[in-house]
């Protein structure tokens, strides 16, 4: 029996300091979070000046849209791994509550690997077009002409995030199926009552 509590110390000591830099992320996360609030209102403004401008001024607008469009896009971006902090994306139910508890985990931790997987090879892509349009000076082909740099640089920095979280969440997953049988409750509180 000692054996088996020894054993578990390791994966619980793990789990605690991935808990901590997941929380560290979270920190990072909520303060983004704010930050891609005020770029909605602003998107929202700016395209709400653009109707009113176009429609009740005669004025022509040639900026507008390309700015709520990277608006839009670093919010969505930046905010990517604050929502899958929380599992906050669409999921279907019906498997989850078919499932066990040890299975579900299971799935949900086999998720995280393929996911992260993808949004690392994503996050790379990304930055290489960050860095081809950094060092060539690519603009967009309005007449503002805004650097394609800032949008490529959001979607990077975005899914960057996004893959540091969901590696700390299938770390911790790994974490929490190394736990000796009996001991099913997760090392983690589940934000999502099961959800994933």
């Amino acid at each position: 029996m000692s054996g088996v509590i020894m054993r578990a110390e390791p994966a619980v000591a793990r789990a605690r300091v991935l808990r901590r830099l997941d929380a560290l992320l979270q920190g990072v996360s909520r303060l983004l979070k704010g930050v891609c609030m005020l770029a909605l209102v602003g998107a929202a403004l700016v395209l709400s000046y653009s109707v009113f401008a176009r429609h009740v001024l005669k004025l022509a607008t040639d900026w507008q849209d390309e700015a709520a469009v990277f608006l839009l896009v670093g919010a969505t971006f930046v905010c990517a791994a604050h929502v899958q902090h929380l599992r906050g994306h669409i999921g279907i139910e019906a498997v989850t509550t078919l499932l066990s508890p040890r299975v579900n985990r299971v799935r949900r931790w086999l998720v995280d690997i393929v996911s992260f997987a993808f949004c690392a090879f994503f996050a790379w892509k990304s930055w290489t077009l960050f860095w081809e349009a950094y060092v060539d000076g690519q603009t967009s082909s309005s007449t503002w002409g805004p650097p394609l740099s800032i949008p490529y640089g959001l979607m990077a920095f975005g899914m960057t995030l996004l893959t540091v979280q969901l590696l700390l969440q299938a770390a911790i997953g790994a974490c929490e199926m190394g736990r000796p049988a009996g001991h099913d409750a997760p090392l983690t509180s589940d934000r999502t009552g099961g959800h994933a």
